[in-house]
């Protein structure tokens, strides 16, 4: 089985956050699944930090189109799963009317799985900007009533990469903001983000005082790993009603990409 992870980073821009992700999923997946990661195109943050472009809607907008080229690239090279591995479930709507094969997304996927271990979510976060998207799905989902809190850890992106040479600040930095949301009412954490949910599970945490915290994206490799299997056996597919269902004909979706020149761009 081959799960595509894709990242909303430049991978190799972050080595250290790229090599603990490699190291975790690998350790998560059952024997014969390889997961391969991806990350965005080099050079698609002018900043180097994908955080400056999650608070503007057309930006965050724009990036979609890389997922989008990712899935359909990984459905005709024969992958068996596509893993939007970003909280803000980038492009996840639109990805899922282009191919058949699983489709899982970090935010989703996270929110449903904490929902059988509490009935309160708290979402730990370090990108402040990312709230209304979060929101704005939860409701699209009908999962808001589910998720409680959303908390920011004190702490930034270079923090956070910071934290695989230096754990202490940033483990004692998660430790106060998740108690903050569980004095919010939560009693299940969800870590947003891949680097902080990577850095995470590398220390081991997986409570705070006696609330889990949940391994997001090792869950969803267990949830692709399960959606694969099930797409496999049965041809298992999303409804292909409507507008956010419906897969449009290969030769539009070609056609139009060519238009606006994103295969050229992205291959």
């Amino acid at each position: 089985m081959r799960i595509w992870h894709q990242s909303f980073t430049v991978l190799d821009d972050v080595p250290h956050y790229r090599d603990a992700l490699a190291r975790h999923l690998r350790s998560q997946a059952a024997p014969g699944t390889g997961i391969d990661l991806h990350g965005m195109k080099p050079g698609t943050y002018p900043s180097d930090y994908p955080g400056t472009h999650i608070g503007y809607a057309y930006l965050a907008g724009l990036h979609r189109e890389q997922f989008a080229h990712a899935a359909l690239r990984a459905q005709d090279e024969g992958y068996d799963a596509f893993l939007i591995a970003t909280i803000p479930d980038t492009a996840y709507e639109e990805v899922r009317t282009l191919v058949d094969i699983p489709v899982i997304a970090f935010g989703q996927t996270s929110v449903l799985m904490a929902g059988a271990l509490g009935d309160r979510v708290g979402i730990v976060n370090f990108i402040g900007a990312l709230e209304p998207q979060l929101r704005r799905n939860l409701r699209n989902y009908r999962l808001d009533a589910l998720v409680g809190p959303i908390v920011q850890v004190e702490a930034g992106f270079t923090d956070v990469m910071a934290a695989y040479a230096d754990p202490g600040p940033l483990l004692d930095a998660f430790t106060r903001a998740a108690r903050r949301a569980i004095e919010a009412g939560a009693n299940v954490i969800v870590p947003g983000e891949g680097p902080l949910n990577v850095f995470l599970a590398d220390q081991g945490v997986s409570r705070v005082d006696d609330v889990p915290v949940l391994d997001s994206l090792g869950t969803c490799v267990r949830v692709a790993e399960l959606r694969a299997a099930q797409y496999r056996a049965t041809g298992l597919a999303p409804a292909r009603t409507g507008f956010y269902g419906a897969r449009p004909p290969r030769p539009l979706v070609d056609a139009a990409r060519d238009f606006y020149g994103t295969n050229r761009t992205l291959t």
